[in-house]
């Protein structure tokens, strides 16, 4: 017998392309990119990037569902201004845009910085969401790539101002197409498209500006400032998906290992040949598990006095420093 509780997807069908919209919350503007129709998704980026990120899936997700892609406060086509952006003020910005848009629910996917919005969305707004989908997603541990070690140091992001300097950016750009030309996608070259990509994006002093400020939010030279395992145990009623690229340089993927430890009947998908963007390296299979997801789950049902027994019981301490990470093997 099927459980009609879960969702009816709708069949296969041609979209509109995602049309971009502005919303101004609390003074700003925001911008937002939504197509299609049916259960909603919310898609949120991460640090530097913006919704088109999601270019190579937006559209056919939307066959199946509304896709709400919006450029995060300080990113793309959003204002800039100087202000909170810590995980908290996003988790903060969604819940807002989402009130606006007259979306009472939605499974949320978040990629790296937008890992850990969503995480701390649900743990915010909790009645909000049905479903999690965490991609490279940051927040697990404190070990991460160290070139956002060195950017979130004091001068680091400044460091960066550099890229506005005449000549600079077309000479990394000639390097990173060289240095593809020569050794093909491999491991260290296949993130470098996209990484000159973001690049290209600060040479902008506002959002330099954001960057630097979303950054030092959760990262320092030591790692990742913010964990999300000290409160998974109040997702067991939540179903995640994690998705992972076996090659990821930024967020290893031990930490998906890790958090599908830790996450009570969370599933792992991990992407051979797929760096820090499988959405990008492997789109089809990308939606394939996407929406295979969202078919097999029933979306979570918010209950404020199971939370209460949860938090009153506690769980064991759960440290970045104090957990063995799991090793990946072949």
């Amino acid at each position: 017998m099927q459980d009609d509780s879960r969702p009816k997807l709708w069949s296969v069908r041609d979209v509109a392309p995602p049309s971009l919209r502005f919303h101004t919350i609390h003074g700003y503007r925001r911008a937002v990119r939504v197509a299609g129709s049916g259960p909603a998704l919310l898609l949120i980026h991460g640090v530097g990037d913006d919704s088109t990120t999601w270019g190579s899936v937006h559209a056919r997700l939307a066959q199946r569902f509304t896709v709400i892609a919006p450029d995060l406060l300080g990113h793309g086509e959003s204002d800039k201004p100087r202000a909170d952006y810590s995980l908290a003020a996003f988790a903060n910005g969604m819940r807002d845009l989402l009130a606006v848009l007259g979306v009472e629910r939605v499974t949320v996917v978040g990629h790296s910085l937008g890992g850990g919005i969503a995480m701390q969305l649900a743990y915010q707004y909790p009645h909000l969401i049905e479903r999690i989908v965490l991609v490279g997603s940051g927040g697990v541990t404190n070990d991460v790539s160290i070139g956002l070690r060195l950017a979130a140091l004091p001068m680091g992001s400044e460091a960066l101002s550099l890229l506005r300097v005449p000549g600079t950016l077309p000479a990394l750009k000639l390097a990173a197409r060289a240095a593809g030309m020569l050794v093909g996608s491999t491991k260290v070259t296949r993130d470098l498209p996209d990484g000159i990509r973001l690049l290209t994006r600060l040479q902008d002093k506002a959002a330099l500006s954001a960057f630097s400020r979303t950054l030092r939010a959760v990262v320092d030279g030591r790692g990742q400032l913010v964990t999300m395992l000290d409160r998974s145990y109040l997702m067991q009623s939540v179903p995640v998906q994690l998705i992972w690229g076996a090659d990821d340089l930024i967020i290893p993927v031990s930490h998906a290992l890790l958090a599908h430890a830790e996450i009570p009947a969370s599933r792992l998908a991990i992407f051979e040949h797929s760096g820090h963007m499988p959405f990008h390296d492997h789109p089809g299979r990308f939606v394939d598990v996407v929406e295979r997801f969202v078919e097999e789950t029933q979306p979570a049902e918010h209950d404020p006095e199971v939370m209460q027994t949860r938090l009153r019981a506690g769980t064991a301490d759960i440290g970045a420093e104090s957990v063995e990470v799991p090793s990946y093997g072949a």
